[in-house]
């Protein structure tokens, strides 16, 4: 349990890095004002009617870095602090999320894929770590026994968390694409607010690929833990 106590502890030391960064990046990026004065909502509506999606509509949410894309009531979610504000930070985050509306309209595939897991994680995620241990006190490290069973079947739960963790990343960062180059394409931005809004998007897909680092490295873990008993 100390090896995995340690792993965690070290990825949740990397997660907590990145996340500091991309909050330290989008407050420095808030400081740089679009010339074109527009807000995040403005931005993102003007992105939705350039791609002719007009069932889509653009909110408020409360909170910060709550931003993101409902595809169940088609809404565009954006936090108080990227809504009404003009600035590089503000114009990456509401576009990024409104690539995500795109990827939807056009039913980008993995985008769909990670929809269809979407219910099947939100039961087991929470749960399989500890029924993975579970299966370990009841005997699985001996490789026999209904325990091993149990433990075997946290695994197939992890690994749905796992995998929805890595179908994840393309479709962050294909939102991240398609929202880089419709601000470029569109001229909506200056070439200092481009490289501002490419910044803050980077990061952001850093804290996604961490926590699918993350979830490999559990998953791995307590496997060879399952595993690394049998004869």
């Amino acid at each position: 349990m100390m090896t995995y106590y340690i792993l965690i502890g070290g990825i949740a030391l990397i997660s907590w890095l990145v996340s500091s960064r991309l909050k330290s990046k989008f407050k420095k990026y808030s400081k740089v004002h679009l010339r074109n004065g527009m807000s995040g909502a403005e931005i993102a509506q003007k992105m939705l009617d350039d791609h002719g999606i007009r069932d889509v509509k653009v909110i408020s949410t409360a909170g910060m870095l709550t931003d993101h894309y409902n595809p169940k009531n088609k809404t565009v979610n954006l936090s108080e602090g990227v809504y009404s504000q003009r600035n590089a930070s503000a114009a990456a985050v509401a576009a990024h999320e409104v690539g995500h509306a795109v990827q939807h309209a056009q039913a980008y595939e993995w985008l769909t894929m990670r929809s269809k897991l979407v219910p099947i994680v939100s039961v087991t995620s929470s749960m399989s770590t500890w029924v993975v241990f579970g299966g370990l006190m009841l005997g699985a490290a001996a490789g026999v026994g209904f325990g091993f069973y149990i433990a075997v079947a946290g695994l197939i739960m992890m690994g749905f968390a796992t995998i929805f963790s890595f179908v994840t990343l393309p479709v962050e960062y294909d939102a991240s694409n398609r929202a880089l180059a419709w601000l470029k394409q569109k001229n909506v931005v200056s070439q200092e607010e481009y490289a501002g809004a490419e910044d803050a998007l980077k990061w952001a897909a850093r804290t996604y690929l961490v926590a699918a680092l993350g979830a490999l490295a559990s998953l791995v873990y307590w496997a060879f833990q399952v595993f690394g008993g049998r004869d």
